[in-house]
């Protein structure tokens, strides 16, 4: 008998190889190099671009700032086997550095550098963006930090603070404004009105905001959790996100953060998106696809059962930016 979900291959192990991370510091641009980088066990340096005026405004289709040219600043040497860059202000540096070593560096870009395929040797979109060519890699979901291994060890040594919580445990991620959108009032009273009825059945919200999550959405859930009986997370103590995603029997996510999503869906549990008006066009492909995947339904203010296996593409990606790699050596070895 065929077997029809046979175990994925395993990750290569790039340990011998010296990669450097560069962005302009964003945890979600950062945050997904690393995820692959520590996947594919290479030993990494993170350099971060200054923002410097112009320079940074230029970027992508701009020179970098000359007191940052390769051997200096963020490029200084020795320069590393492979760069893993993300971010618009990250692109006039891949290319400094692919100038500089005659292509010997390995180049990996995640998302779109909006200057064509040809910009890295490997480039990493989601399947909702436009971008195709020889070097493009797409998956349905991003990568990111919160790996089978980091669920798993977050579950044998769980936060107390939430380990303490005496009901079924909610995960409730929650983004902000953004470029693309704003929470409205009516938004942040039909969001805390929903998970106060989640709530209601003695089940225990967790619940994480962002910087960029509106001060009055954030005291709302605050005092919310209060009442009920939850976690909230204040920004003091030890990050408990890993914990709480491990922990937590469902997740309810905003949608105006595809990487929250990319992370919640990895770990197998029911996903419910609050849905919020103009929310990117190409992020709701995503959750279409996550959706017919059996992973995401709507959140009205009650659970909803979902059946499905976690969906992670961190390992996808590195598996293939690890052939691209090895592709990549061989041409210049031979």
């Amino acid at each position: 008998m065929i077997d029809r979900n046979p175990p994925a291959p395993p990750v290569p192990d790039l340990r011998g190889a010296r990669a450097w991370i560069v962005t302009d510091g964003k945890a979600g641009d950062e945050n997904q190099c690393i995820g692959i980088a520590e996947t594919l066990g290479l030993a990494y340096e993170i350099r971060r671009i200054p923002a410097r005026g112009p320079f940074g405004w230029t970027a992508p289709w701009g020179p970098i700032d000359p007191r940052e040219a390769p051997g200096r600043g963020a490029l200084a040497g020795p320069f590393p086997d492979l760069m893993l860059a993300s971010g618009r202000r990250a692109v006039p540096y891949l290319r400094a550095l692919r100038r500089a070593t005659r292509g010997r560096t390995f180049t990996a870009f995640l998302k779109d550098p909006r200057t064509g395929h040809d910009s890295a040797d490997f480039i990493w979109v989601p399947d909702y963006d436009d971008l195709r060519g020889p070097n493009v890699f797409t998956t349905l979901t991003a990568p990111h930090l919160v790996t089978a291994s980091r669920l798993a060890a977050a579950r044998r040594h769980p936060d107390p603070r939430l380990v303490a919580l005496d009901g079924p445990r909610i995960a409730v991620l929650i983004g902000g404004d953004s470029r693309h959108l704003s929470y409205r009032q009516a938004d942040m009273k039909r969001l805390v009105e929903s998970l106060r009825r989640l709530a209601a059945g003695d089940r225990r919200l967790m619940v994480t905001v962002s910087r960029r999550t509106p001060p009055p959405l954030s005291d709302a859930l605050r005092a919310l959790v209060g009442e009920t009986g939850g976690f909230f997370w204040d920004g003091t103590g030890e990050n408990p996100y890993v914990s709480l995603l491990a922990l937590a029997e469902a997740i309810v996510v905003t949608s105006d953060s595809a990487n929250m999503v990319s992370e919640a869906v990895s770990t197998g549990v029911p996903v419910l998106l609050f849905d919020l008006p103009r929310t990117y066009i190409r992020h709701r492909r995503m959750f279409a696809g996550l959706a017919m995947a059996g992973a995401l339904k709507p959140f009205i203010g009650h659970l909803e059962p979902l059946s499905y296996k976690p969906i992670d593409a961190t390992p996808v990606i590195a598996r293939a930016l690890a052939g691209a790699y090895a592709a990549h050596r061989h041409r210049l070895d031979g």
